[in-house]
Protein backbone atom coordinates (compact mmCIF):
# COMPACT_ATOMS: atom_id res chain seq x y z
CA UNK A 1 0.00 0.00 0.00
CA UNK A 2 2.88 2.35 1.14
CA UNK A 3 4.56 1.90 -2.18
CA UNK A 4 1.42 3.09 -4.36
CA UNK A 5 0.86 6.07 -2.36
CA UNK A 6 4.75 6.66 -3.02
CA UNK A 7 4.37 5.78 -7.11
CA UNK A 8 1.15 7.72 -7.32
CA UNK A 9 3.19 10.90 -5.19
CA UNK A 10 5.85 10.48 -7.80
CA UNK A 11 3.77 9.97 -10.45
CA UNK A 12 2.07 13.35 -10.03
CA UNK A 13 4.85 15.13 -9.55
CA UNK A 14 6.36 13.94 -12.87
CA UNK A 15 2.81 14.91 -14.76
CA UNK A 16 3.35 18.70 -13.06
CA UNK A 17 6.82 18.94 -13.72
CA UNK A 18 5.71 17.92 -17.54
CA UNK A 19 3.34 20.32 -17.29
CA UNK A 20 5.56 23.51 -15.97
CA UNK A 21 7.96 22.88 -18.70
CA UNK A 22 4.93 23.39 -21.15
CA UNK A 23 4.08 26.18 -20.05
CA UNK A 24 7.25 27.47 -19.77
CA UNK A 25 8.13 26.95 -23.03
CA UNK A 26 4.82 28.51 -24.62
CA UNK A 27 6.03 31.56 -22.71
CA UNK A 28 9.15 31.37 -24.18
CA UNK A 29 8.10 31.24 -27.45
CA UNK A 30 5.54 33.90 -27.17
CA UNK A 31 8.52 36.18 -25.36
CA UNK A 32 7.04 36.47 -22.04
CA UNK A 33 10.09 34.67 -20.61
CA UNK A 34 13.47 34.48 -20.81
CA UNK A 35 15.19 30.84 -21.68
CA UNK A 36 17.22 31.74 -18.86
CA UNK A 37 14.86 32.42 -16.45
CA UNK A 38 12.81 29.42 -17.65
CA UNK A 39 15.52 27.25 -16.94
CA UNK A 40 16.37 29.20 -13.46
CA UNK A 41 13.01 28.32 -12.21
CA UNK A 42 13.37 24.83 -13.38
CA UNK A 43 16.33 24.33 -11.63
CA UNK A 44 14.93 25.62 -8.66
CA UNK A 45 11.51 24.18 -8.57
CA UNK A 46 13.47 20.64 -8.55
CA UNK A 47 16.28 21.44 -6.22
CA UNK A 48 12.79 22.03 -3.60
CA UNK A 49 11.35 18.50 -4.96
CA UNK A 50 14.95 16.94 -4.27
CA UNK A 51 14.46 19.00 -0.96
CA UNK A 52 11.19 18.03 0.17
CA UNK A 53 11.78 14.24 -0.96
CA UNK A 54 14.63 13.95 1.51
CA UNK A 55 12.30 15.57 4.24
CA UNK A 56 9.58 13.12 3.14
CA UNK A 57 12.23 9.91 2.74
CA UNK A 58 13.61 11.44 6.77
CA UNK A 59 9.74 11.51 8.23
CA UNK A 60 9.02 8.10 7.03
CA UNK A 61 12.59 6.99 8.17
CA UNK A 62 11.97 8.42 11.65
CA UNK A 63 7.68 7.31 11.71
CA UNK A 64 8.50 3.35 11.11
CA UNK A 65 11.21 3.73 13.75
CA UNK A 66 8.69 4.81 16.29
CA UNK A 67 6.31 1.97 15.45
CA UNK A 68 9.05 -0.60 15.58
CA UNK A 69 9.92 1.20 18.60
CA UNK A 70 6.08 0.70 20.21
CA UNK A 71 5.77 -2.93 18.72
CA UNK A 72 9.17 -3.79 20.72
CA UNK A 73 10.57 -5.29 17.79
CA UNK A 74 14.34 -5.53 18.07
CA UNK A 75 16.67 -3.32 15.41
CA UNK A 76 19.91 -4.60 13.96
CA UNK A 77 21.77 -2.64 16.46
CA UNK A 78 20.11 -4.37 19.18
CA UNK A 79 21.02 -7.93 17.86
CA UNK A 80 24.52 -6.74 17.28
CA UNK A 81 24.31 -5.47 21.15
CA UNK A 82 22.84 -9.04 21.96
CA UNK A 83 25.71 -10.88 19.95
CA UNK A 84 29.03 -8.86 21.61
CA UNK A 85 26.80 -9.26 24.88
CA UNK A 86 26.70 -13.28 25.27
CA UNK A 87 30.42 -13.45 23.23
Amino acid sequence: MLKEILFTGLGGALLLKERVEEELKTLEEKGKIKTSDAKSFLESLEQKGKDEDERIKSKIKDMFKEVLDELGVATKADLEKLKEDLK
